[in-house]
């Protein structure tokens, strides 16, 4: 078995849990096939490698296309490594009933992307006055350091790229699991837009 599964974040939604309303994230987790068992005598650690999202042939190279064949399992659009826990054969279908109700996940994707972003949204900088005859609305301002040392220090925080970086959110709860759907319902929100390839593992934080 293994301690995690990858999905498809499907966007978000609420459940009445006896006294309250409950945000929850749907999440659209396996069914997951076993392509490879990294093991510590041929490859120095342990792992399992899970396949998820069928796609054609011709899609993949031939070397994926090789490595897949190997096992003979069918062509998919992602693979990724997680942690070894008891047994597990090649070919094993890994599903969403590995998570309990009242289980704490971690979550990992890709937040959306937003493009080149000023301070004043990527940074939360206040900004300047708006009224007329003000030049300062939404610029940087000040770069610091000017005779010493002559240059901009390492780390400020400036316009540029912002999102479509790796994220993980800890100790999320599990609101509620249905294998028969493949449905994962996950406390509060996780990074990525709807349609988002996340991988869901047991927390590390318990």
């Amino acid at each position: 078995m293994t301690n995690g599964l990858l999905g498809k974040k499907l966007g978000m939604t609420q459940i009445f849990d006896e006294t309250r309303f409950t945000p929850v994230t749907v999440i659209e987790a396996g069914p997951c096939r076993v392509v490879t068992i990294k093991t510590k005598e041929r490859d120095g650690y342990e792992s399992v490698q899970l396949s998820f999202g069928e796609v054609k042939e011709r899609k993949l190279s031939k070397a994926e296309l090789g490595h897949l064949k190997k096992t003979e399992a069918p062509a998919t659009r992602v693979l990724r490594e997680f942690q070894k826990v008891g047994e597990v054969v090649v070919g094993q279908s890994i599903k969403v009933d590995i998570f309990k109700k009242g289980d704490w996940v971690d979550v990992i994707g890709i937040s959306k992307g937003k493009g080149f972003q000023g301070v004043v949204k990527r940074h939360h900088y206040a900004g300047g006055p708006e009224s007329h005859g003000s030049m300062f609305h939404r610029h940087p301002g000040s770069m610091g350091a000017s005779s010493y040392p002559s240059r901009v220090w390492k780390g400020k925080t400036l316009p540029g790229h912002m999102g479509a970086k790796r994220i993980t959110v800890q100790r999320l709860k599990v609101i509620e699991s249905r294998p028969d759907e493949n449905l994962l319902f996950v406390r509060g929100a996780i990074p990525g837009a709807a349609n988002g390839l996340i991988m869901v593992r047991k927390s590390k934080k318990g």
